[in-house]
């Protein structure tokens, strides 16, 4: 049975009731060429705690780009980075949906089987796991929807392909049901822009004679308050519109719903008054701990001692009900304080911001490090700075090459940040999660044209809430003190939100205790002008339009104070020149790069060897890196390079080794002296080459010249070969000679 759905600029053709039919829900969802079949299934057992035991697993198979995964298994095995985190999306937008009380094992496992490049594998995959999940027997009666929000040439777009989502500003992601938001994730991309401005004002030393000179800048593209509730608002109706298209289409196909038992809160109110009578004053001290540590064992130990008293013993309290009735109570204590008395657990006001002190290069032999503390968060930074072949290389299904990412950030969380002795593992969900967070809020301001490969690792040494925001502030200051170039720095907040009736408080850098008792957190990062990078899971249903904006602006506050103290500290830095690798890109003949290389890579080797550099060659560019760990070994190797290239080849157009090998009886050739030329002399030549930046002209002598592209006219040139061609004479004017360096002007 086929149902066909045209909603938010996509036909969505659901296939039901045709494959996985033993499963509990599933759904074969196609978009274009994309197939993906999401299944749900439920045991029949509860398990012993009161938490909903959902797992979700997104898989991605290559033959769906009819690929065969690479390595030594020819078999899909441990799930990417991509997988990990759209099986975190799926999840944190569906599990809120399941009735209170459920606690049924259940597994949603989503199978890309066909992968269309221009077709967003999230959006679909949450569309076809929802489906699934919707017309299961799982007593779930609402269906979520997922939206991509682009900003394209001015315009909010609904879904934009993967194609135009390259040309976007704005990449927002969001899930929500026809009455509320669940899930909202955002990011910055940056941009180059270019622009026209006169050469003076660019540098005072270039040539004064030329009128402009174009230079390309880069653009951050913060989004601010407004506009990213106005863009939130766009994904609220196009929600709306899919989820009510979604329900009227499968309300009639749904299964009906299993009768389940249901686990109830344990709550007893006799223990309640009993608490607040005898205990109140331990519980206030034990939240007072809490606002220190996110580890609750204060409330374990007035467990253990309520269990003691002759009451207890008496009316058999069990320790679990007692346990849930102590914490139920500290709740009520942690949000009356806060919206009656306007105060929090650790005595601040709802929008300041805990002490923080800031660090720089604290690890000696390390690129860069920062250690930042925010109250009893902290977060030690380190950055580390490679070459391209540092990057790290993975696939996706929408890519038809294998993608070298050049910016990468870990982020680890080990036990004993919050005093657990629990042994190291493997990054999880969450922390994969956090580091890609991170790496949002910063790619827009590290520079597009780096020559290094960044690799940025946050460890988290304590933790009480916010830690992906002290990742975030800790990182942009220890980029800056590896010397990589910022467009601005990056500050990340993370705010909380408390509901009681018509009342309701922002709170701004929230620690775990209110992280876990309020009612919405969220994570904001951004410039001074503006957010790169926003995280948002509501926890009940829905959220005005008054108050998000009132968040935003809170946290826009107390971005602002942050970034003063970053601020503060970058000034203070001082980059450890001497331990980091040197980089240099500059850009030769490229007819010289086989000079560079020599006879069977001979002359490359000795260099490497010789300087202890690496070097990359593109030969259509004539672009030379050199990568190494001395700063003056580098320097050395690309004087080196420069006098080959500048050794002037006679006899042929065969990149100069003819006269390295000799002639073809052994005899080395005999170098003819360079020819000399007077300053403005007018002479006849004969175009040669015709590469990016200008043209190589043949002069007499037997020598080649360069003429710049922008001595050609009098105007910016686009393309040479539109005034240039191989073999036609021309008339040039000799501005300047360095031995066999010549530059040319045209002569018009």
């Amino acid at each position: 049975m086929e149902y066909k759905i045209t909603v938010n600029n996509q036909e969505e053709i659901y296939d039901l009731d045709k494959v996985a039919k033993q499963a509990a829900g599933a759904a074969l969802l196609k978009i274009k060429n994309t197939v993906i079949l999401a299944t749900v299934a439920r045991d029949d057992s509860q398990v012993a705690e009161n938490f909903v035991p959902l797992t979700v697993q997104y898989i991605e198979k290559t033959y769906a780009v009819g690929k065969i995964p690479g390595g030594y298994f020819k078999r899909e095995t441990k799930p990417g980075d991509f997988e990990t985190l759209t099986s975190r999306i799926i999840d944190r937008s569906l599990r809120p949906l399941f009735p209170k009380g459920y606690a049924y094992p259940t597994q949603i496992t989503v199978f890309v089987l066909s992968c269309d490049s221009e077709v967003d594998l999230q959006v679909a995959a949450l569309n076809a796991a929802s489906a699934a999940l919707y017309l299961s027997d799982i007593p779930v009666n609402k269906a979520v929807a997922g939206v991509r929000i682009g900003y394209i040439d001015g315009e909010y777009v609904v879904n934009p392909s993967n194609s135009a989502l390259k040309k976007s500003t704005l990449d927002l992601y969001v899930a929500g049901t026809k009455e509320e938001l669940l899930m909202i994730e955002m990011r910055s991309i940056a941009s180059m822009e270019t622009m026209t401005l006169p050469v003076m004002a660019i540098d005072p030393m270039l040539d004064p004679t030329l009128a402009e000179s174009v230079i390309a800048k880069q653009s951050v593209n913060e989004f601010d308050e407004d506009a990213i509730v106005t863009a939130i608002d766009k994904a609220q109706s196009a929600i709306t519109e899919a989820t009510t298209a979604y329900e009227s289409t499968f309300k009639p196909l749904k299964k009906d719903d299993a009768i389940l038992d249901y686990k109830q809160d344990l709550a007893n109110d006799s223990i309640f008054a009993y608490v607040d009578e005898f205990y109140k004053e331990e519980v206030y001290n034990a939240i007072n701990q809490m606002a220190k540590s996110e580890r609750a064992s204060e409330l374990g130990k007035i467990v253990d001692k309520i269990l003691k008293d002759e009451v207890a013993i008496l009316e058999a309290w069990s320790k679990e009900l007692v346990n849930s009735v102590v914490n139920a109570y500290k709740k009520k204590i942690v949000r009356e304080m806060i919206i009656e008395k306007r105060v929090r657990a650790d005595g601040r006001k709802l929008n300041e911001i805990r002490p923080i002190s800031i660090e720089t290069n604290i690890l000696p032999l390390a690129h860069g490090s920062c250690l930042f503390t925010r109250g009893q968060t902290q977060a030690l930074a380190v950055v580390t700075l490679g070459n391209d072949k540092d990057a790290q290389m993975y696939d996706l299904l929408t890519e038809k090459n294998t993608i070298n990412d050049t910016f990468m950030v870990n982020y680890n969380f080990p036990g004993f940040s919050v005093g657990e002795a629990s042994p190291l593992r493997a990054p999880g969900r969450r922390e994969l999660g956090h580091g890609n967070l991170a790496r949002r809020a910063l790619e827009p301001v590290v520079d597009m044209n780096r020559l290094q490969t960044i690799r940025l690792v946050s460890e988290i040494l304590e933790s009480n809430g916010s830690s992906s925001m002290a990742t975030i502030c800790g990182g942009a200051l220890a980029l800056k003190a590896a010397g990589i170039n910022l467009e601005k720095l990056v500050a990340g907040i993370a705010m909380g939100l408390v509901f009681e009736g018509d009342k309701h408080a922002v709170l701004s850098d929230i620690m775990g205790l209110e992280d876990h008792d309020g009612d919405m957190d969220f994570k904001v990062a951004g410039t001074r002008e503006g957010i790169t990078a926003l995280q948002m899971d509501i926890k009940l249903g829905g959220i005005s339009r008054d108050v998000l904006k009132e968040a935003l602006y809170q946290a826009k506050e107390g971005r602002a104070h942050i970034l003063g103290l970053m601020e503060a500290a970058s000034k203070e830095i001082v980059i450890n020149n001497a331990i980091l690798p040197k980089l240099e890109l500059f850009s030769v003949d490229p007819s010289k790069i086989v000079d560079i290389i020599g006879q069977a890579g001979k002359t490359i080797r000795e260099i490497i060897e010789k300087f202890e550099v690496s070097i990359d060659l593109d030969r259509e560019k004539g672009e030379v890196k050199i990568a190494g760990e001395n700063k003056e070994k580098v320097e050395a190797a690309k004087e080196h390079i420069i006098q080959i290239t500048n050794k002037p080849s006679f006899g042929g157009r065969g990149g100069g080794h003819g006269r390295d090998r000799g002639d073809r009886h052994g005899a080395p050739r005999e170098e003819k002296p360079v020819p000399t030329f007077v300053q403005d002399e007018v002479v006849d030549g004969v175009v040669k080459r015709i590469v990016d930046f200008g043209a190589f002209i043949e002069l007499p002598g037997g020598i080649d010249g360069l003429l710049h592209v922008s001595k050609i006219a009098d105007h910016r040139v686009d393309k040479v070969s539109d005034y240039l061609a191989l073999e036609q004479k021309v008339r040039v004017k000799i501005l300047k000679q360095t031995g066999n360096k010549i530059e040319l002007g045209l002569e018009r």
